[in-house]
């Protein structure tokens, strides 16, 4: 249920709805916009009558059932775009965020290299896998707590914010106390103790939509973070399995504009994952700018040929300027669109 306050409505009253909303065994979850205050009432169905008597407190406008399965992440709950804050960068506030660095992270001199092109050619945020699952026991695992303590030398010398996968509840708050940024890999989307355990977390959530992962259920699975009480969660479109073969995984630039349709969370693109091959990353980038997504997440290393993982997938130095470039471009003939639309 969404209980709509009226504009005029004191804090008294909201916390008042709010108490009385927990008092009945729901979970209640402000959205403050510029002229109303919303709540969101979760719960199951067992109290939805009940709840519905809370149209009758002072202070209420409406109360309005929210039809999807996905209550906090839904439109319904909040129309207005989330942003979320990542130091003094807003993802999700019009402008394009680019998250560039190496698949993982291999030794401090790879890691320095790679921040140094990132900030060079403008990029926002340093990604790097510390902890790396694999689909092979025998391919390289990360550095674990010696990587993530190597990404925070770097930030410390580049004041670049660093994004980086965690993959075991237990490792949360190892992870949350070096990252900016704490990444749910496409095979974890649905491993919902994980979920809930980020969902505890002060640090925003990067989810990946899993490879074979409808709309609906990325949208659950962000659900389950929300609903824990981080309200900080960027999707990440990174390509689905399908029967196609030429490249890695098959881009799905529609579900960037249905999930911003369905959704107020900020919705990212990751063209390395979908394309699996250097040549194609770019173009791909460049479509996720036209098709609106919020921005990109690339991998980048200075020597993909020597990279210990995805070294194929991963653009050079020179590539990457070369895109950051083209980027700004189509930022700006996207605004001026917008503008004269």
């Amino acid at each position: 249920m969404i209980i709509v306050m009226k504009r005029n409505a004191t804090d008294a009253q909201v916390d008042r709805v709010v108490e009385w909303i927990e008092s009945v065994g729901y979970r209640a979850h402000l959205s403050r916009g510029t002229e109303k205050t919303i709540i969101g009432a979760v719960g199951d169905a067992r109290g939805r009558e009940q709840i519905k008597s809370v149209g009758h407190l002072p202070g209420v406008e409406s109360v309005v059932p929210i039809l999807k399965p996905y209550k906090l992440a839904s439109r319904e709950f909040r129309e207005q775009d989330t942003v979320v804050r990542v130091g003094p960068l807003g993802i999700g506030d019009g402008t394009f965020t680019v998250m560039a660095g190496p698949c993982a992270v291999e030794t401090e001199e790879q890691l320095m290299e790679c921040a140094y092109v990132a900030k060079k050619a403008g990029a926002h945020i340093l990604r790097g896998g510390a902890f790396k699952p694999r689909t092979s026991p025998y391919s390289f695992q990360g550095l674990e707590e010696a990587g993530l303590k190597l990404l925070k030398k770097v930030r410390e010398r580049t004041g670049l914010p660093v994004v980086t996968e965690v993959v075991n509840p237990a490792d949360v708050d190892l992870v949350e106390a070096y990252a900016d940024i704490l990444q749910i890999g496409a095979r974890n989307v649905q491993n919902f103790a994980l979920l809930k355990r980020v969902g505890q977390a002060r640090k925003p959530v990067l989810l990946k939509r899993g490879m074979m992962t409808t709309i609906e259920e990325l949208l659950m699975s962000a659900e389950y973070i929300l609903s824990e009480g981080n309200p900080d969660v960027i999707l990440c479109e990174r390509g689905i399995r399908t029967f196609e073969t030429a490249t890695r995984n098959t881009l799905d630039l529609s579900a960037v504009v249905v999930l911003k349709q369905l959704s107020h969370l900020p919705v990212i693109v990751d063209p390395s994952h979908a394309a699996g091959h250097w040549k194609y990353v770019a173009p791909l980038a460049r479509a996720a700018v036209a098709v609106g997504a919020d921005g990109i997440i690339v991998e980048v290393h200075p020597e993909p040929e020597k990279a210990v993982s995805d070294g194929m997938q991963s653009l050079k130095p020179e590539k990457f300027y070369q895109l950051m470039e083209d980027i700004g471009i189509l930022e700006g003939a996207m605004r001026q669109m917008r503008a004269n639309s």
